[in-house]
C-alpha cells in the first residue's frame, strides 16, 4: 500500500462525508434545465451512498410538492427536512442533523444551483469542505446554473461529476464495493 502524504488532502473522504439532497421536488422539477440527468445521476449517487454507507440528507422547500417518486422510492424511510429558507444551514433541523452526523464535507446535489445549493455552499465553505456535483444540480435556465457554479467556485467549492465522485471515493478497483458499483457507471 502507498504511503499517505501529510498535508492537506485534495481528494474526498468517505468517512468525513455526507451527501446533500436538495429540494428535488415535484412542483419544480418540470422547469429545471437538464431534470432528467440530475435526477438520474441523484439516483446514483443515492445508490453508491447506500453501497458505501455514506449518510444522506433530504430537504424539502415548503409548498413545492413532495421529493420527485423517481428519488423517493431509492430512499423510501428518509424524512425530508422540510424549509422555508433557501440556505439549508438556517433552518435548526438541518444544522442538527449535520452536527450529529460530525462530518466535514458536503457533497451537494438538487435545485436550484444559483439558489438553495449555491446559498448553502456559500454559508458552508468557511466551514466545511464542499463538492458540488454538476451533473446532478441545475436551475430553471442553464445561465443561472453557470453563474452558481462559477459563484461557488470561487468561494472554494469543488466542482465535480457524478462519476468523478464514485471513483475518487472508491480509490481502487477489484473490490466487492467496486463490482457492486459497477452497474451505476456503465
Amino acid at each position: 500500500m502507498a504511503k499517505k502524504y501529510l498535508g492537506i488532502q485534495n481528494l474526498i473522504e468517505r468517512e468525513d462525508s455526507v451527501l446533500l439532497v436538495i429540494d428535488i421536488q415535484e412542483k419544480l422539477m418540470p422547469v429545471i434545465a437538464n431534470r432528467e440527468k440530475v435526477i438520474d445521476n441523484t439516483i446514483r449517487l443515492l445508490k453508491f451512498s447506500e453501497i458505501i454507507g455514506l449518510p444522506v440528507i433530504l430537504t424539502e422547500q415548503e409548498k413545492l410538492g413532495c421529493t420527485v417518486p423517481e428519488i423517493k422510492q431509492v430512499i423510501p424511510n428518509l424524512q425530508p427536512i422540510t424549509k422555508l429558507t433557501f440556505n439549508c444551514f438556517l433552518r435548526d433541523e438541518f444544522v442538527e442533523q449535520i452536527h450529529q452526523i460530525e462530518r466535514k464535507t458536503l457533497i451537494l446535489t438538487g435545485v436550484e444551483t444559483h439558489i438553495c445549493v449555491a446559498q448553502t455552499a456559500l454559508y458552508a465553505a468557511p466551514h466545511f469542505r464542499v463538492h458540488v456535483v454538476s451533473d446532478a444540480v441545475s436551475s430553471r435556465s442553464v445561465d443561472n446554473w453557470n453563474v452558481g457554479i462559477e459563484r461557488m467556485r470561487q468561494s472554494g467549492a469543488i466542482i465535480t461529476s457524478t462519476e468523478m465522485l464514485i471513483f475518487e471515493l472508491l480509490k481502487e478497483a477489484g473490490t466487492d464495493e467496486f463490482r457492486a458499483v459497477l452497474p451505476l457507471v456503465k
